[in-house]
């Protein structure tokens, strides 16, 4: 296990002499070279969303994107006179990303200053650094996964799924169960092990401790029969939102250990992260088991810290505690909760494993019976 390194989420060019060559307002024929055409296809087909903050007309600009076979690549565009900084901070907000996983490319370097000077923690790379970006680590992400490619169209429906939400008139609960959602638990294989490694990487506010867990370690974990490594993915009548979730469970006789939950912060809405902790309550209770769940503290996580209280856990002493070692990782709680039957969702249809058909059933009555 080891810290994360931060790789871009999101590229946002700048395009008069920086995705093209020339200015459109004064050139009007502007040209895509095909080195940065090759450039934006790649960094597509690794996952690394891409956007635009241009200061230009709208419709024109949007116009010259289309005839020139690469408007379809780019999930936002603040294409406006406003300062660069301003599109920056909308595209992070409309993304949910960090400021520290965005990058901004321009040709300008008074642009690139002012983005630098307000989002400090925003990458700025000058436009002769474009048909390279593709060579630097940042832009290299450790895994690659059957997602990735799909990350983009993921993203662009989830757009306009949102836009369907806000011109929904009745309550929320009614319009989550109108998406027809379906959320599927199972064990992973290798097939799905980069993605896990990847939810590990890339999310930040749902992930419960902020651990990377490695391919290497995770490969390890599967054949043991004392842990489980589960994978969640969620669909909807707009398509795939692929592999949002990962569980990492281990048995530890009168408590099962829950070292890592991790969703992607594009379902945070669905309330996937409660309804996973609930699912995991059920199958506890009725193995009788207790919970016992890592959680550290982040600049980023107070969303899943939120999870984990609303479902019940809480720091109180249990002889359950014993069963699971001490850590030594700095400023990680362990959380206990004494599990309880719920009712299943009423948002989404799941289908879950039986980890009492694994795992057998635990010795009841420790700190309480659940």
């Amino acid at each position: 296990m080891s810290e994360h390194k931060t790789t871009v989420k999101c590229l946002v060019w700048d395009l008069d002499n920086t995705l093209w060559k020339g200015t459109l307002l004064e050139d009007g024929e502007v040209t895509l070279a095909d080195e940065i055409r090759a450039v934006v296809a790649e960094l597509d087909s690794r996952g690394i969303l891409q956007a635009v903050a241009s200061k230009n007309d709208h419709e024109p600009t949007w116009a010259r994107l289309e005839e020139l076979g690469i408007a379809e690549y780019f999930v936002l565009a603040e294409i406006g006179w406003g300062p660069k900084s301003e599109s920056v901070r909308s595209i992070a907000e409309r993304l949910n990303f960090a400021h520290r996983t965005i990058a901004f490319i321009d040709d300008q370097p008074a642009e690139r200053a002012e983005v630098a000077f307000h989002l400090p923690e925003v990458r700025c790379y000058p436009a002769e650094q474009a048909a390279t970006l593709t060579e630097l680590p940042e832009f290299t992400p450790a895994t690659r996964t059957v997602d990735s490619g799909k990350r983009r169209a993921m993203y662009q429906a989830n757009f306009r799924r949102d836009a369907e939400r806000k011109e929904f008139t009745g309550p929320d609960e009614e319009f989550l169960r109108s998406l027809k959602l379906e959320l599927d638990v199972f064990h992973a294989t290798e097939v799905e092990l980069s993605r896990v490694e990847e939810l590990t990487l890339r999310t930040s506010q749902m992930n419960a401790t902020g651990v990377h867990y490695s391919d290497e370690t995770l490969r390890g974990l599967l054949g043991d029969d004392d842990h489980e490594v589960l994978v969640a993915t969620l669909a909807d009548r707009f398509g795939t939102h692929g592999a949002i979730g990962v569980l990492l469970l281990e048995n530890r006789g009168p408590a099962w250990h829950l070292k890592l939950l991790a969703t992607s912060c594009r379902v945070v809405s669905f309330g996937v992260g409660t309804v996973l902790l609930n699912w995991l309550a059920t199958e506890a209770a009725e193995a009788g088991a207790h919970l016992l769940a890592d959680f550290r503290r982040t600049d980023r996580n107070r969303m899943m810290e939120i999870a984990y209280r609303f479902a019940g856990f809480d720091e109180g002493d249990c002889d359950c505690r014993s069963a699971v070692p001490d850590t030594d990782v700095d400023g990680l709680q362990r959380l206990h909760l004494l599990p309880r039957r719920h009712e299943p969702p009423t948002t989404m249809r799941m289908r879950t494993p039986d980890l009492g058909q694994r795992w057998p059933r635990a010795s009841a009555g420790v700190g309480g019976t659940p």
